[in-house]
This record gives structure tokens, C-alpha cells and sequence, in this order.
């Protein structure tokens, strides 16, 4: 029996698609939504500020939330809560830290990036290869 869930999303349409397919497909689960916020370096814009937060945790916290917003209202859609979670750094090595205290991880097939896209969604591969549990990946 399927009794936890962790869902990761980051805000792209694939993310919200695995929402709704965990919180259909397992009624009785309790899902965690996991987005992760990547650790500041050359190649990340957004995650750049971090480096210069007073407190990183909290303004990942705050990058965090629109996702989170997203999701419950993904959640509320189908008379769901949700628990939420965020990680720096980088999102399959979060996802597949995280999964051993889940019962199977749900992921988007790909992110919102073109460069995510021509890949089977890089994070979506590594996860599968990784992952302790067993991993949907939704399209």
C-alpha cells in the first residue's frame, strides 16, 4: 500500500500534471510537494540571489512559495491537502536525498526550460536511475 508520497515540482506545467496525477492516483496517501531551489552558481540567475540573502533557508522559503501556492490550489481542485518541503541545491540530487522516506516519487517528464526539454527532462532521468523507491514520471 501507497502511503506517502513525494511529489517534486517546480513550477512547470509537466510539475503540476504529476500533481494531479499523485493526488488521483493515490487517494489515501499523504503527498509532500518538494521544490527545490538551486544553490547560487554562474549558470543559475534566480538562485544568484541566494548567495546574497541574509538567510538562505528563508529566501528560499519566499522563491518557494508561488509553487506552493500552485500546488494547493492543484490540491483544493481535487479536495486534497498537501504538505510542502524545500531543498537547495540541485533537484534530482534533492529528490532522490528525500525519496528513501517515501513510499514512490512522482515527477514531470521535463521542466519548463527549452533545455530541459530536449532531454527526457534531466532531473526526470536521474531520478528514475536513483531514486531508492519507485518513480512515476508523468507526461
Amino acid at each position: 500500500m501507497i502511503a506517502r508520497v513525494l511529489v517534486g515540482m517546480g513550477g512547470s506545467e509537466m510539475a503540476e500534471r504529476a500533481l494531479g496525477f499523485a493526488l488521483e492516483a493515490y487517494p489515501d496517501a499523504e503527498i509532500t510537494v518538494l521544490t527545490v531551489v538551486g544553490v547560487p552558481s554562474g549558470l543559475m540567475g534566480e538562485a544568484a540571489g541566494l548567495a546574497l540573502a541574509e538567510d538562505p533557508p528563508q529566501a528560499a522559503a519566499e522563491h518557494a512559495k508561488p509553487v506552493f501556492e500552485r500546488a494547493r490550489e492543484i490540491a483544493a481542485d481535487h479536495d486534497r491537502e498537501i504538505d510542502t518541503a524545500v531543498a537547495l541545491g540541485g533537484p534530482a540530487r534533492a529528490i532522490v536525498e528525500r525519496a528513501e522516506e517515501f513510499d514512490v516519487v512522482v515527477v514531470g517528464s521535463h521542466g519548463r526550460a527549452l533545455s530541459s526539454r530536449l532531454l527526457l527532462g534531466n532531473v526526470a532521468e536521474t531520478v528514475t536511475h536513483r531514486s531508492p523507491v519507485p518513480v512515476t514520471v508523468v507526461r
